[in-house]
């Protein structure tokens, strides 16, 4: 459905900074895009439902946009902005960090801060509990390796160490996974019975995650990303 007015109640204008938070809104409403597209730098659009950013072209002379706590998938589409610098989709539904990293290459030139925590895209156990510091590691390496301008990534600043080893073999460190249909299971010998595979039962409880060592952190509505980094930083 789409949106025809907004809640003045919870709009927040001042200083070209436009804030429209909690609405439900599946999509940026044409009122805002209309009364408020030329002007905007700065725009949050947290903790609402938005599955497209149809409208965003409008919002030509952005610098931050802030979408964290929405419904934006892999099929997201950013028109060109060349003068943003923050983007923020903590908590989404993105799961192909390659695609979305290609698209902000493309359309986001000036790119210097990103946060995409709580989402499957970003492997730690935010997202999924499996995932430890060696996976998120791996993972900084290869978006630091894809987008050479970045400042910070998810609420880290990227040390001088993390930049040389990106430019070193961060393009190794991509995930890759084999098509579906390419996986085919092998027929039993005639005359054989299946039989599972032997568990190892000394690697049982052994799992080692990163709770009480993680470098970063995600404590819920409105302490995001660029919550805390000063302006000097940027």
């Amino acid at each position: 459905m789409e949106e025809t007015h907004v809640n003045n109640f919870a709009l927040n204008f001042e200083n070209n900074r436009l804030s429209y938070c909690g609405q439900d809104c599946m999509r940026i409403p044409p009122a805002l895009q209309k009364m408020y597209g030329a002007k905007v730098k700065y725009l949050d659009l947290s903790y609402n439902s938005i599955e497209t950013l149809k409208g965003l072209e409008q919002f030509g002379r952005l610098e931050e946009l802030i979408l964290d706590n929405n419904k934006l998938g892999d099929g997201v589409t950013f028109p060109y902005l060349p003068y943003l610098k923050t983007l923020s989709l903590n908590n989404n539904q993105i799961t192909d960090l390659e695609t979305l990293i290609t698209k902000i290459t493309e359309r986001l030139p000036s790119l210097t801060y990103l946060s995409i925590l709580s989402n499957k895209a970003c492997p730690n156990e935010l997202s999924d509990l499996d995932k430890d510091d060696s996976d998120y590691q791996r993972y900084r390496y290869f978006v630091l390796h894809k987008l050479k301008n970045l400042r910070f990534l998810d609420s880290r600043r990227v040390s001088s160490h993390e930049r040389i080893e990106a430019d070193t073999r961060g393009e190794f460190m991509r995930v890759r996974r084999p098509p579906a249909e390419a996986i085919e299971p092998q027929p039993a010998p005639r005359g054989q019975p299946l039989r599972p595979l032997p568990v190892d039962f000394s690697a049982l409880g052994k799992h080692k995650g990163a709770y009480g060592k993680c470098h970063y952190k995600y404590t819920g509505k409105h302490s995001e990303g660029n919550r805390f980094i000063l302006n000097s930083d940027l």
